[in-house]
């Protein structure tokens, strides 16, 4: 989700509650979605409105088929789709991950509608145990092709699978985990550097 929802890369006063600092213990928490998405999520209800005003009928004359469970079952499975889907959008609206460091210990919590539902609590192994590395989940076609100066295109070259950063940590057992990415590299090593002085 760190694609999505960026982290505060500055401890400035001008962060507002995105970053807290208390006891010794940083708190940063993601920034939410930008407006322009509440009006993406506007249009997406108007259509679920149309669909669940046009679908109704259907889906009660579906419930209506007492001795067939089929009917009955889809007749169910689309009245519900149509409404969960509008709280399951707006539940990314309300996301918000967190992150505590304070000495060698650092929480990672997620938060939905303003309750928390996971934390997760790690020790690092040491002072410099987060690191910044690069991610990539697919061979990068567009650049094998244009290394190949048979098959190279310019046109290819703006679709080269670039990536993205992930910040790692290494936790006391050895184990590493990842607690954030972003396609910025720098944002990331930002992060680092604030979370490393806590």
């Amino acid at each position: 989700m760190g694609l999505m929802y960026i982290f505060p890369v500055t401890t400035e006063e001008n962060e507002g509650d995105r970053v807290a600092i208390a006891d010794s213990t940083l708190t940063l928490k993601t920034y939410g979605l930008p407006m322009v998405f509440w009006g993406y999520l506007a249009a997406v209800y108007a259509v679920l409105f149309v669909m669940w005003l046009a679908a109704r009928p259907v889906i009660n004359k579906l419930l209506s088929y007492k001795d067939d469970f089929s009917m009955v079952f889809l007749g169910h499975l689309v009245g519900w789709t149509l409404l969960i889907s509008p709280i399951v959008l707006l539940g990314f609206f309300f996301y918000e991950k967190c992150i505590a460091k304070k000495g060698l210990n650092i929480i990672v919590g997620h938060r939905l509608f303003f309750m928390t539902f996971w934390k997760t609590k790690y020790v690092l192994k040491d002072v410099n145990s987060l690191s910044v590395d690069h991610f990539m989940d697919s061979p990068n076609m567009a650049k094998i092709k244009n290394a190949d100066p048979a098959l190279s295109q310019e046109s290819m070259k703006h679709f080269e699978n670039k990536g993205y950063f992930e910040l790692n940590i290494k936790t006391a057992n050895d184990k590493i985990v990842n607690i954030d990415r972003h396609s910025r590299k720098v944002d990331l090593i930002k992060l680092k550097e604030i979370l490393s002085k806590y």
